[in-house]
């Protein structure tokens, strides 16, 4: 069974879950299924990721109780402001097939058009208030912008979902976070993300490919990807990697048998490069970025 984070709510929150980002519609139903198999009760999805349909049946044809599954979707700006992200989770919900979600969070700062996520934030506040979400966070917030929504809000958020491996670890966010009491989530957890251009240019450095990763991956005899995971959990953070192979999402759940040494979590810390190397989470959101989210 897998270990738990409590957020500041007091609701628990599986400390490895599945990530369906870029998991195409038809893979993601088996995909989902084969992680709950596997012993995974924490599916993280996005209204803008167009899947959330096919975790709800993936859910459902694993024969795992509802109850038992905690469930995090995302509201993408376009559906920004109060009514509409009460929409929102009203079309989250029908594509889910449930009733209630368990984290509702903020996909983007947005920060061109801040009034409007505020106000979503707000509309998180009532969901959460009557009780349709167990918890609400945000997504790819900066230390500075998660000052600036706590100017309006009410609830601090539970959980930033950021980008966050060994080559961008954040430290200053990390502080922020542990000052305010949210809880850390790495997307990209095992550094997938370093696959595509960067600060690099046209160099990929694939953080699975680091040899103070791979080394540390060969004294333990675990995957790279393991290592990684397990130098998330350790630190306390939520993990959500992704996967649509079964043999890799059972291999990605298989980290809590061994321990890292704290000699070994600091040669990981090193790795920080300071760069990230997905999108700039404070970049202006233009008109084709605010594309329509589909009704349920």
């Amino acid at each position: 069974m897998t270990t738990t984070l409590t957020l500041n709510n007091g609701v628990t929150l599986p400390s490895i879950g599945l990530g369906v980002f870029q998991s195409a519609p038809e893979e993601t139903s088996a995909a989902v299924e084969a992680a709950l198999r596997v012993g995974y009760r924490h599916i993280d999805t996005a209204a803008a990721y167009g899947n959330e349909r096919q975790v709800g049946e993936g859910l459902r044809a694993s024969g795992v109780d509802r109850a038992d599954v905690f469930l995090e979707t995302k509201v993408w700006p376009s559906d920004y402001g109060y009514d509409q992200t009460i929409h929102a989770f009203d079309k989250a919900t029908g594509k889910l097939g449930v009733e209630t979600i368990d984290l509702l969070i903020l996909h983007q700062a947005a920060v061109s058009m801040f009034d409007r996520t505020a106000e979503a934030y707000r509309g998180l506040e009532t969901l959460l208030a009557d009780g349709k979400v167990r918890a609400i966070g945000v997504s790819n917030f900066s230390p500075d912008v998660l000052d600036r929504l706590l100017q309006t809000a009410s609830v601090v958020p539970a959980v930033n979902q950021v980008e966050l491996h060994p080559y961008h670890s954040q430290p200053a966010l990390q502080a922020k976070h542990a000052e305010l009491g949210i809880v850390t989530q790495a997307w990209s957890p095992i550094g997938g993300i370093t696959f595509y251009p960067g600060p690099w240019g046209d160099e990929r450095r694939s953080v699975m490919d680091d040899e103070t990763i791979t080394a540390i991956a060969a004294r333990h005899d675990r995957s790279p990807a393991q290592i990684m995971l397990r130098w998330g959990i350790q630190q306390g953070r939520s993990v959500i990697p992704k996967s649509v192979n079964p043999a890799r999402i059972a291999e990605n759940f298989a980290v809590f048998d061994f321990e890292l040494s704290a000699e070994e979590l600091a040669r990981i810390d090193a790795l920080d490069t300071g760069n990230e190397s997905g999108p700039a989470p404070d970049r202006e959101f233009t008109q084709e970025m605010l594309f329509p989210i589909p009704e349920a």
